[in-house]
């Protein structure tokens, strides 16, 4: 066995499944190996960014004049939450495009992470979702600038995907092996992909089972009755997007496969070069339901995935205006959340 995988070429473990990730030829003998379960094909995955989105393209602007709160952290009663909880020392993997260290609301958050595409290099951004994701988790500023869900978490930046947004399956379940093996509580992944993959559903139902919590995007098409991989795996907290009048945004996937809601349209957060910028999708309703968590984790660390889940569904808030079509659609609420688990902690 170790003759033939010799032979082969960028050969990567991928040891949370008990696999490795290479280049194959088509008629290679390995798939006719005894060793070998299974052979999936290496399919490709994207941040999640709406179809008009241009990385390279979206208006930057310099900090506010003053300290800023945005809107979606206000409505979802974030504050109210800071002289309970603020997220402090709770681990949060952004599996992503990187994160601008540079940046001043975020230098107090980051960890050095990981880059899994040029390993000897910093997981920097240089599309901007990864350091739109972690400002709206966990943005700090003292005069100007914008503060997070959570303030005091620690963000770990996993750099997954190129400048374009895109990556491979391989790479996310790389990027999941390194959150579970450094003990991560959270690993937030704002992006998907409409094809099943074994091998990622492995990756993320391993990760549920070592007691990582995995809140993940589920889509912007619109779509009424299906959501991408891998919020669709239910090992997820799969997550659609609201807007600031508590509709479901236009763009936002639907169905029975989302667990929660939370804002996701026109958010402010941080970006390239210092600077702030406003994007839509479920990618940034996602980032808001991982900064809930991390407060909630901060009050009581020893929660299972599946305790956070139920407490969040629970606890979150029936959008009234779909009751009549006799959908429970619910949108988090951070203070419902965190008081919920302090009131268990207190019983206990």
């Amino acid at each position: 066995m170790k003759a033939k995988l010799s032979s082969l070429r960028s050969v990567q473990c991928l040891k949370i499944i008990n696999a490795i990730s290479c280049t194959l030829r088509p008629n290679g003998q390995l798939l006719h190996s005894p060793y070998v379960h299974s052979v999936e094909t290496d399919v490709k995955i994207r941040v999640h960014g709406l179809k008009s989105f241009q990385p390279l393209q979206a208006r930057a602007v310099k900090a506010p004049a003053e300290q800023m709160i945005p809107w979606g952290i206000r409505h979802i009663k974030a504050p109210q939450v800071w002289n309970k909880a603020k997220g402090a020392q709770i681990h949060i993997g952004v599996i992503d495009t990187g994160v601008d260290y540079s940046h001043p609301d975020l230098r107090h958050a980051l960890s050095r992470g990981i880059n899994l595409i040029q390993r000897h290099l910093l997981p920097a951004d240089d599309n901007g979702h990864g350091t739109h994701i972690a400002g709206t988790i966990a943005a700090a500023s003292r005069q100007r600038g914008i503060t997070g869900v959570a303030p005091q978490a620690v963000i770990h930046p996993v750099k997954a995907f190129d400048y374009q947004g895109s990556a491979y399956v391989s790479d996310i379940i790389q990027g999941i092996d390194w959150c579970v093996k450094n003990g991560l509580h959270i690993v937030n992944m704002s992006f998907g992909m409409k094809t099943y993959s074994r091998s990622l559903e492995a990756a993320v139902k391993n990760a549920y089972q070592a007691g990582t919590i995995v809140v993940a995007s589920s889509g912007n098409e619109g779509k009424k009755t299906s959501i991408d991989y891998p919020a669709r795996f239910p090992q997820t907290i799969s997550v659609g997007a609201t807007t600031k009048t508590s509709r479901i945004a236009r763009f936002s996937n639907r169905g029975k496969h989302i667990d929660i809601y939370a804002p996701g349209d026109k958010i402010y957060s941080t970006w390239l070069k210092g600077k702030y910028t406003e994007l839509s999708g479920t990618s940034m309703a996602t980032s808001h339901v991982s900064g809930v968590i991390a407060l909630m984790l901060s009050t009581r660390p020893t929660l299972r995935p599946y305790q956070v889940k139920s407490i969040l569904k629970k606890h979150a808030v029936k959008l009234a205006r779909y009751a009549k079509l006799q959908k429970d659609i619910r949108e988090v609420h951070a203070l419902r959340a965190v008081q919920a688990v302090l009131k268990a902690k207190r019983s206990v």
